[in-house]
This record gives structure tokens, C-alpha cells and sequence, in this order.
């Protein structure tokens, strides 16, 4: 599917979009579209993103199948059938490799190569790019769909190159199948991967121990196949729901109310929970409307889920330290399980409680905590990524006047509606910083986002325009929004690798639009009605003007 060969020549093309992933993807054939000579570069040798990648044992999405696919074609929606409530890693990596077939993307995707140095040529208005495999771009538009969790942070504990046995990250699992029949286990992590991870190995380990620092909140996702009439249900109405679910602060179809905790009395309120409880997690996510913004009002349910922590882990001490105490609920990402409370009363499973005995270093043979050594076959890092910029700044992007986006970002991701940054004209991001990103249905805002980038770039084409990029008060004023949101929510207060907390130096900084996927839609469709007044652009006259002096 690569092109290996090394070549000095650049190519010459319209469009470059970095990443094959959900936004990829989609802005591939958008552009294809609309006539524009575009290629893609992608790391790994076929298409998924996120799905490519996160091949681990549990790894299922957590938002319901039927939002979790592109709404752009009705043939993709009623050809497409999900098997599952919540569809598994396999069946979403097939999805995407239907849809890629589909459209036949793969013929204009370089896989396995890999941007190393983006440079932008501010005398010809193209952006330079260069590869791992020597291809080179000239571009006009550089789109950037590398996404919000694609640089996995790795395990960075003393002593981890010593170690004998087999390391695997749950961000960069082996296509190969794992096997952990017989096996000891240790599993690092216990945000919504870990959580995934610990049911499923727990099964087939000999002994398994999960290395908990802080503990997380989790409902059951009660998962089930998908019934034959609901599935014919939901296609015949398919455009009806996306399009419901465009206009919501999520992009989903699951119930949410606006029903604050104290409109009830406690008895309604626990009977509410305890309905949902059973039900779906999903649902008792949107069962009040204040549990982010009122902290009594969030102590209400997350007592509620601690007593069910309580209620379903035998060993009170156990229970105890999976208990979280000192993180609102929902302020770190909401995750879904299948038996994650229950696995801890396998004889099998054991919790190691790093907040009591930290881990000193991983040995040639194990794990070494304040407590002791205990020896494993295994180590899976499920330790989560640099994410929202870590993809952005893992590469060396240089933009007007030879700044660095690096230096733009130091003290956190500035942007204009999360789309495009100052100093950086016809460079455009899907999905990342100061976009509703990990707080919405991704695969809408992906749509929203390459839509938005489409338009602006057939505007620019239609006016005969050289170079985009925002106006320093439409950053500033934009950036300062996504301030005053945050700055009323428990969610933006949390320790959380939202704001980069789980990333030593890294800057805490809260870059999401919290305002809800509706209301940013608004934001992005005004701009681009009012003729983008928060963008300078350059006329192609007056760029050829300044290039024949140059």
C-alpha cells in the first residue's frame, strides 16, 4: 500500500490530510469531492485511527453503535448493520475498512509514513512537508486529523527497560493475539482502558493485579445484541435521529434531562438512579442536568455510586480504595464497564492500592512496590496518552515568520474554534484542542469539523484567496469563551488528562469547547455565513505580487 521509493521531487497538491482516522477519513473524501488533488499520509498500514491502534482485550466503544458511524451517506447507514448495543474494537475496525472500501480511499493514502518536519513557505503560501520515508509535499491546505489520543504516554517507571517478560500498551496492542492462559498478569491504569482491560484478562490469568493510583467512577454499560426490528427501526429513521442528534450538547441519541438532583425529593431521586443503574450507564449519565456545574448536587450521585461500589465489591477493603473520594463524579471521563467491580471478587484478582504502596520499579522480573516484589509474565500499560495536543506537538510544525506551534502553545492550545490558529494560515485541525473533541459524539463533530474545513476551502477558492488564518481577537475572544465555560464546571477544577494532569510538565490548561456540540456548531456555522469576519485572508494578486520580490 506504500510507496517506499525516496524521492527529492516534491509532489505538488491541493490538500494533504495527515491521519486516516474518523476525520481523515471523511475529509479525504470530502475534498476528493470536490475536486481538489488531495492525498493522505497515515502511520499505520491501513485505516481506523484510534481503531487501528487500540486493539486490546475489552477495547468497545462507549457511546451507543448506532451514533458511533458517519451520517454523510445514507447508503453507508442502511448497508452498514451493528451487531451489538455497544460495538467491540474488531467490529469497528471492520466498519471503517467498509467505509474505506466503500469510497475507495486507499488508493490515495501513503500508509506507514509519517510527517517529521511541516514547514510553512510563506513567499509561495504552501506548506512543506517531509516524511520518514522520504516523500515529500507541497501543499496548499494541510489538514491535521491526527486526533485527540493518538500518542500513547507509555510507562515511564524506573526500571522498565530491565524487564524480562512482555510489555504491551494498550494504545499500541500487537496484531498478533495476546495469550494469558497460565499467565501473571500486572495491569497499570485504571482509567476507562484499564477498566476495559481487567474483566476480559481476568478470565484467562493466572493471577492478575491492578496498580491503581486514582481510582475512577464507572457504570455498567449493560451491552446486548441489537435486535433485528430495532435495527430496522433505526435505519428507517436514521436521517431523523442524526439530525436530532446534531442539535444536542453531546451528539447522541441517549436520553438527557433537564430535571436538576434537589427538583426531586431524595426517595424520587434514588429511585431514578436505581432505574437507570439498571438499565445503562448511558442513561444515568444525562438523568440530571446540574451534576457538573453544583457539587452538592453531583455529592448526591456520586454517593449513590459509591454505595453501589460498596453493595457489589465483597471485600470491604477493596472496595474502600476503588472507592474514588476527592474527584466529582463525571469529572474525569465517564466510563462504561462489563463486570469491572465484579472481576475484584475473582480469587484471581488483585488490587495493588499505589496510593498506600506506590510502585519504586519495574524489575527484571516484576514489579517492586513499597511492599514488596511480585513477579509477572506480563506488563500491560494502560497508562493513557499525551492527549487534545500531544499529536499536534509531537510534530515539528513551523508556521509564519518561523514560529514555532510549540512555542504558540507552551502554556496551552490556543486556537480560533479549534479549527484554525493565528500565525499558521491554511493549516487546519479535525478534532483536537479547543473543540468539543473527547466531550461529544466524535464522529459528528469529525463530519462538523472536515465540512466546515471543505466550505472554507471552496470560499477561499471561489474568492480567489491565498491564505486563511484567524484574526488575534477572534483567537483571543474565542479562547477566552472556552475560559468562562469551563470556569463553571467541576469537570475543568479536576485533576484529569483533560487538562493534562497526567503528563509531568505539561501545562494545566483546559483546551475543550464545554459549551456542547450544538452550541460550538452554531459558533462555526455563523462564522462561515457571515463571510469568516474572524479570518484575514490574502488575495491571490497580492501574493504573487510579494513572491515576484522576494
Amino acid at each position: 500500500m506504500t510507496n517506499k521509493t525516496q524521492t527529492n521531487t516534491p509532489a505538488q497538491l491541493d490538500m494533504l490530510v495527515v491521519g486516516q482516522g474518523v476525520g481523515g477519513m471523511y475529509m479525504l473524501h470530502r475534498a476528493r469531492k470536490m475536486g481538489l488533488n488531495v492525498k493522505a499520509i497515515e502511520t499505520g498500514d491501513n485505516v481506523g485511527g484510534v481503531w487501528y491502534w487500540n486493539k486490546y482485550p475489552g477495547a468497545r466503544v462507549d457511546v451507543l453503535s448506532i451514533d458511533y458511524c458517519y451520517s454523510f451517506s445514507e447508503e453507508i447507514m442502511q448497508e452498514w448493520t451493528w451487531s451489538e448495543k455497544f460495538a467491540a474494537q474488531p467490529e469497528i475496525l471492520r466498519y471503517f475498512n467498509f467505509v474505506a472500501d466503500k469510497l475507495d480511499l486507499r488508493r490515495d493514502v501513503h500508509f506507514e509514513t509519517r510527517a517529521t518536519a511541516i514547514t510553512y513557505d510563506e513567499a509561495r503560501a504552501l506548506w512543506l512537508v517531509e516524511t520518514d520515508r522520504g516523500l515529500r509535499f507541497e501543499v496548499t491546505y494541510l489538514v491535521m486529523a491526527t486526533g485527540p489520543l493518538s500518542i500513547p504516554k507509555g510507562i515511564d517507571i524506573k526500571g522498565v527497560e530491565r524487564f524480562r517478560g512482555d510489555i504491551h500498551l494498550s494504545g499500541r496492542w500487537p496484531k498478533e493475539p495476546v495469550n494469558f492462559s497460565g499467565k501473571r498478569v500486572g495491569v497499570i491504569g485504571t482509567g476507562s482502558t484499564g477498566i476495559q482491560i481487567v474483566p476480559v484478562v481476568a478470565q484467562d490469568a493466572e493471577q492478575l493485579y491492578v496498580y491503581q493510583r486514582t481510582p475512577s467512577f464507572t457504570l455498567p454499560m449493560h451491552n446486548a445484541p441489537l435486535d433485528q426490528d430495532y435495527v430496522d427501526q433505526v435505519k428507517a429513521h436514521y436521517p431523523k435521529l442524526r439530525a436530532i442528534a446534531r442539535n444536542t450538547p453531546i451528539g447522541g441519541v441517549r436520553p438527557i434531562s433537564t430535571r436538576p438532583v434537589f427538583s426531586v425529593t431524595p426517595e424520587e431521586a434514588e429511585s431514578l438512579m436505581e432505574e437507570a443503574w439498571q438499565r445503562s450507564g448511558l442513561e444515568f449519565l444525562g438523568l440530571f442536568s446540574d451534576v457538573l456545574v453544583d457539587k452538592e448536587a453531583n455529592d448526591v450521585v456520586a454517593n449513590f455510586v459509591r454505595r453501589k461500589i460498596a453493595e457489589t465489591v465483597k471485600d470491604p477493603e477493596t472496595a474502600a480504595a476503588l472507592t474514588p473520594h476527592d474527584t466529582p463524579i463525571f469529572a474525569r471521563r465517564p466510563c462504561l464497564d462489563t463486570g469491572y467491580y465484579e472481576a475484584y471478587n475473582r480469587d484471581n484478582v488483585h488490587l495493588i492500592n499505589c496510593l498506600k504502596t506506590p510502585i519504586e520499579e519495574i524489575t527484571e522480573n516484576g514489579i517492586r512496590t513499597q511492599d514488596g516484589e511480585i513477579e509477572l509474565d506480563i506488563i500491560i500499560g494502560a497508562t493513557g496518552y499525551d492527549g487534545l495536543t500531544g499529536s499536534m506537538l509531537a510534530l515539528d510544525v513551523i508556521g509564519r515568520d518561523g514560529h514555532k506551534l510549540s512555542d504558540k502553545w507552551a502554556e496551552g492550545a490556543t486556537s480560533y474554534l479549534g479549527l484554525m490558529m493565528r500565525g499558521f494560515p491554511n493549516l487546519f485541525v479535525i478534532a483536537g484542542a479547543n473543540s468539543p473533541s473527547a466531550l461529544a459524539n466524535y464522529m459528528l463533530l469529525n463530519e462538523q469539523n472536515a465540512d466546515w474545513i471543505g466550505d472554507a476551502v471552496q470560499h477561499m477558492r471561489d474568492t480567489v484567496q491565498t491564505a486563511l488564518e484567524p484574526t488575534p481577537e477572534a483567537e483571543a475572544k474565542y479562547m477566552g469563551m472556552i475560559a468562562a465555560i469551563a470556569d463553571r464546571l467541576l469537570i475543568a477544577k479536576a485533576n484529569n488528562w483533560y487538562v493534562g494532569a497526567n503528563i509531568p510538565g505539561k501545562p494545566r490548561f483546559f483546551p475543550l469547547f464545554a459549551g456542547g456540540l450544538n452550541r460550538y456548531s452554531e459558533l462555526c456555522a455563523a462564522e462561515a455565513a457571515s463571510g469568516y469576519p474572524g479570518f484575514t485572508t490574502e488575495p491571490a494578486q497580492q501574493r504573487t505580487k510579494q513572491s515576484e520580490t522576494v
